[in-house]
Order: C-alpha cells, then sequence, then structure tokens
C-alpha cells in the first residue's frame, strides 16, 4: 500500500499499466501489443490515462483545496501546466534529437517523419517556433498540450463538478458533440489540426473527475440494478472484441480517435465499470502489491511518458532495422518480444530512478506528507459514474 494513505494504489497501478502499454503501442514490431487493449476495443490506453488523468486532477484539487485553500490550488495546477509544458517541450526535443541521429545513421524508417527531423533540417527556426507554440505537435508528444489546458481548468471545473454534477456532465457531453467544427479553432500547422481535440478529449477527463467526487456505493454495485449493468457491459465489450478480432480487417479512420468518437466511449465505458468490478471484489489491489514497480510508474507519470517516447523510438528503430533481417518468424517474434522486455524494464528503471530523486527533495517530503489524492483516504475499489444509475440514500465510503 502506499505510504500516503490519501492515495490510490489501484488507480497508481492501473495508470503504471496505462504508461508502459503506450510505450508498447508506439512499438511497430512489438509482439506484447497484439495482447493490449486496441486489439480487442475501439478504445486504447490513451483513454485509460485520460480519465485516470481526470480521476487524480479531481483528488488533488479536493486535498490541496483542503490543506491550503482555493488560492493554493490555483497555483498548484498553474505550476502544473508549467511542468506539463516543460514535458512537451523536452518529449519535443528528445524526438528531434532522435530523428537528427537517425539521419546520421542512414536511418530512414516510417518513424522519422514522426519526429520532424526531415523538417527541421529545411525550416530550423520556424519548425522550432511551431513546435513551442504548439502549433506543430510531434506525434508521440502530441497527448501532452491538451493537458495543459485540462490543468489550467481543474480549479475552475472542480468546484461545478463537486456541486453540480449532472450540469457538469451535460455541459461536457455538449462540448463533446460540438468538438468537430470547434477544434478548427485551435492553431495548427497541418491541416487535420491536433491529433488530440481537446474540446472532444474533456469529456473523458470529466468523467474521471466525476468518478474521484461522486463515486458509485458498493451497496449499488451489488444490487440487481448494478449486477444488470454487469452483464450489459459484459455483452457489450464481448461484442466489440468480437467485431475487432473476426470483422475489422481495416484499421480505424484516424478522426475516430481524433475527436474521441462514440463508439471509444461507450467501448470504454462499459470496460471501465467491469474493471470497477474486478477491483471491488480486490483484483486490481492483489496485482499492484504483487508488481509495486508498476505502481511507481504509475506515481512518475509525466517522467515515464517523457521518457518512455524516447525508449520506444529507439526501440522502434532497432526492430525496424533488426527484424526484416531475421531469416524464419520464430526469430523475428523471439527478438520482438525481447525488445519488449528490455522497453518495459526500461520504464521501470526510469521510475525507480525518479522516485528516488523525488525522495531526496524536501518539497517531494512536504507533498507527500500533505497528500496528493484525495480529500480523505480512499478505499481499494475503482469508482464508477454516478450519472449511470441513482445513488442509494445514506453516507457510503467512496471507491477508489
Amino acid at each position: 500500500m502506499s505510504r500516503n494513505p490519501a492515495r490510490s494504489t489501484s488507480v497508481d497501478f492501473l495508470r503504471g499499466l496505462a504508461l508502459i502499454v503506450i510505450t508498447l503501442d508506439h512499438v511497430s514490431y512489438s509482439a506484447l501489443s497484439h495482447l493490449t487493449l486496441h486489439t480487442y476495443a475501439f478504445c486504447d490506453a490513451a483513454e485509460v490515462f485520460v480519465f485516470l488523468g481526470g480521476y487524480a486532477s479531481a483528488a488533488a484539487y479536493c486535498a490541496m483545496s483542503v490543506s491550503g485553500g482555493t488560492a493554493h490550488a490555483h497555483r498548484r495546477f498553474l505550476k502544473r501546466s508549467w511542468e506539463i509544458y516543460r514535458g512537451y517541450l523536452l518529449t519535443a526535443a528528445l524526438m528531434l534529437l532522435c530523428g537528427l541521429a537517425m539521419l546520421a545513421l542512414h536511418i530512414h524508417t516510417a518513424i522519422l517523419t514522426y519526429t520532424d527531423a526531415p523538417l527541421f533540417l529545411v525550416r530550423p527556426l520556424q519548425t522550432l517556433l511551431d513546435i513551442a507554440t504548439l502549433r506543430r505537435q510531434p506525434d508521440l508528444a502530441a497527448v501532452l498540450p491538451m493537458y495543459i489546458g485540462f490543468a489550467l481548468c481543474v480549479p475552475l471545473v472542480a468546484p461545478v463538478v463537486r456541486r453540480r454534477p449532472a450540469t457538469a456532465l451535460l455541459a461536457s457531453l455538449a462540448l463533446w458533440l460540438c468538438a468537430p467544427p470547434l477544434a478548427h479553432l485551435l492553431p495548427s500547422a497541418d491541416p487535420i489540426g491536433w491529433s488530440f481535440d481537446p474540446f472532444a478529449w474533456q469529456l473523458m477527463f470529466m468523467l474521471g473527475m466525476l468518478c474521484r467526487l461522486h463515486p458509485v456505493s458498493t451497496v449499488f454495485q451489488t444490487s440487481r440494478a448494478g449486477l444488470r449493468l454487469t452483464r450489459i457491459a459484459l455483452a457489450v465489450a464481448l461484442a466489440f472484441a468480437a467485431y475487432k478480432l473476426m470483422i475489422e480487417s481495416q484499421p480505424e479512420p484516424g478522426y475516430l480517435k481524433q475527436h474521441l468518437s462514440s463508439l471509444r466511449v461507450l467501448n470504454f465505458t462499459a470496460i471501465a465499470w467491469l474493471v470497477a468490478q474486478l477491483s471491488r471484489l480486490g483484483w486490481i489491489d492483489r496485482l499492484a502489491a504483487a508488481l509495486p514497480p508498476v505502481v511507481t510508474v504509475g506515481r512518475q507519470g509525466l517522467t515515464c511518458f517523457v521518457w518512455g517516447t524516447l525508449i520506444s523510438i529507439v526501440a522502434d528503430t532497432a526492430l525496424r532495422v533488426a527484424v526484416p533481417a531475421f531469416h524464419t518468424r520464430t526469430q523475428a517474434v523471439a527478438a520482438a518480444l525481447s525488445a519488449d522486455l528490455l522497453t518495459i524494464a526500461a520504464v521501470l528503471g526510469v521510475a525507480i530512478a525518479a522516485a528516488k530523486l523525488k525522495s531526496n527533495r524536501p518539497t517531494a517530503r512536504r507533498q507527500d506528507r500533505n497528500g496528493q489524492y484525495g480529500c480523505r483516504a480512499a478505499a481499494p475499489h475503482l469508482p464508477v459514474p454516478t450519472m449511470a444509475a441513482p445513488r442509494p440514500s445514506g453516507r457510503h465510503r467512496p471507491s477508489a
């Protein structure tokens, strides 16, 4: 369990698992990526990461507003947005350096274009300016710009979510429905626009906030209506999995992810409900206890995301160069599995190193004592949105 009783170990574990999966999914020849969520669903680890980001942000705001007041919470989230922006710039710089190194070594693979290195050689100053102003977002760093906006909005949105959850959800749904035309208002050097439309993806972030501030009680989850919802969620998840595995022959269009299509929202909601039930039964906590390094990855989220990008580029490039040289499929699969294991080990190593560095900082120790994830101790279960069903009367301990 976490040293801080207000933190949810199960949530940290799922965040860490999502970060590891994101790193593997960015490796083209990865063997383990065939077992990750995107293979069986219309959603992937990005939804998990954004949803849990909303959950953690609501918990952090709750703790900060209690311990230091709303002004303190506003300052902390302003600082957090700056930290995310710096993380975005570092990620873009690492990608650019990797691309330049690939060009110097005469390695020309598909991932080279994603690094923006070829464009940098043609228009260096304009490319750097576009990246700094978010007009051009290197592919693997594209999720961070919308997080900057989310962090800035949390102090404004969290009080509304806490007092009027129905109003907050309806407003979020309305914004999600209007997202595609609004996305064109964002500055972008790419005609397609931002890879992650923040006007659409705020819905996933909002669902995470609602789950933290208004969790469904265990009483309802185990009631007849709750069990009926579990059966429906299982049927929906299995139907989507069957379609992905047996019917779909072409990759889904990019705009479905860019604007967070209804298929992705529905599929994720069904899976999230099922995971919440597994957490209620204690399965997630047992996994977290058995795999503490994964929990550490979740607690060092931004650091692991930034350096995970570098790790995935190195692994992807190595496999693209090496795999075609193998003469048998067995050799290629063995190489891919080896690269996957090294990738996971590298992400775990980054998390452990970052945790040790932060533990030596006085500010980190003060934050750990004050708490970051909630106003009160979190129960070892994941919550689900209260909008799924009416909340029973009486006070119940919130799920984590």
